[in-house]
């Protein structure tokens, strides 16, 4: 399962009621391990000159890669997110994010990183089992 949902929350989303803060505090206890890279990230972002940042350490476990995987796997978890924060998330593997801001998604380096190039320059034998 990849997130717990109160029996509240879960009520509200049968009636149709939940909000994206609601919907992204659910994440947030959810997912913390993912919470914490992707909150890292956007940090490091918005303190870099450039505006970028990426993360690119391995999880410590399994159940840390999964959280992720499920974070940015998931539409409705990874645009939660990105409207949350106001930022676009970009993933490549089992672990490199990296946060663009929404007027960067037409420049040079956004492209690089989600273009399939991107995604091979950034493969090696350690991540062929993530």
């Amino acid at each position: 399962m990849s997130l717990d949902v109160s029996p509240a929350l879960l009520e509200k989303a049968e009636r149709g009621e939940v909000s994206d803060a609601e919907f992204v505090t659910c994440v947030k206890e959810s997912l913390p391990y993912a919470w914490e890279v992707i909150t890292g990230v956007i940090a490091d972002a918005e303190g870099a000159a450039d505006g970028f940042a990426d993360n690119e350490t391995p999880p410590p476990s399994e159940a840390a890669r999964g959280q992720l995987l499920r974070a940015l796997a998931s539409d409705a978890i990874r645009s939660g997110l990105e409207r949350h924060f106001g930022v676009k998330l970009a993933f490549q593997n089992c672990h490199r994010v990296a946060v663009f801001k929404n007027s960067e998604l037409d420049g040079d380096r956004y492209r690089a990183f989600v273009s399939p190039r991107g995604q091979l320059l950034n493969q090696s034998p350690e991540l062929r089992d993530c």
